[in-house]
């Protein structure tokens, strides 16, 4: 379990902050509108209500007592990169921030933060996979190169084992999972023969499978 302070309860700091209570982490939620703070409590360990880009405020906070502080502001990217700033001044051990531009990431990384997010853009990249074809349905991205995927078994793989179908060897990509309905079955054996009514996780190079969603 992780403490985390977390600036700002717009849309996405309030579906973070959600996410984090699932994960059994403690919250401190920050907010300068007293309305976001009251309608997050239900989902958060404790909240306040100030301004984080009053040098007092964050002192008062004891930024180096969190495992993570999350800037999460989305509508003012000054007061985001101030906040930023000051938590980096005063000892925030880890500071993830939001941003929505390239530019924007430049300057927070500059004033202290030690990862940047980018929510928007993230999930457009998501989406233009997930929708662009229809047997995709998700997608995490590893790196430039290597992503995992959920997808329909391909139809020529039906009927067969893993070995039969030589996923390593012919499309150098890993099988990961297989899952039935909400059932998931982990590192299936070599053995395992594929049905329709399935899907499978892989992981690989994007380019390869790629190709593998033309089968």
């Amino acid at each position: 379990m992780k403490s985390v302070l977390l600036i700002g309860l717009g849309r996405f700091g309030r579906h973070m902050a959600q996410e984090l209570q699932k994960l059994n982490h403690e919250v401190l939620a920050i907010d300068a509108d007293e309305q976001r703070v009251n309608d997050a409590m239900d989902f958060v360990t404790n909240g306040q209500i100030g301004d984080s880009t009053n040098e007092a405020f964050i002192d008062s906070l004891g930024v180096r007592n969190f495992d993570l502080c999350v800037v999460a502001i989305g509508d003012n990217f000054q007061s985001s990169l101030e906040t930023t700033a000051l938590l980096k001044e005063h000892g925030a051990p880890f500071i993830l921030s939001r941003a929505s531009r390239e530019v924007q990431a430049k300057f927070l990384l500059m004033a202290g933060a030690d990862d940047v997010i980018y929510p928007e853009k993230q999930m457009a990249s998501w989406a233009a996979v997930r929708y662009s074809s229809e047997h995709i349905f998700d997608y995490i991205e590893l790196t430039d190169d290597y992503s995992i995927y959920e997808m329909e078994v391909p139809r020529s793989w039906v009927g067969n084992t893993i070995v039969q179908v030589s996923s390593r060897l012919k499309y150098r990509f890993n099988i990961l999972a297989i899952k039935h309905g909400e059932r998931l079955e982990p590192l299936p054996e070599p053995g395992y023969q594929f049905s329709a009514n399935e899907s499978i996780f892989v992981m690989g190079d994007n380019k390869t499978l790629q190709k593998l969603l033309q089968l």
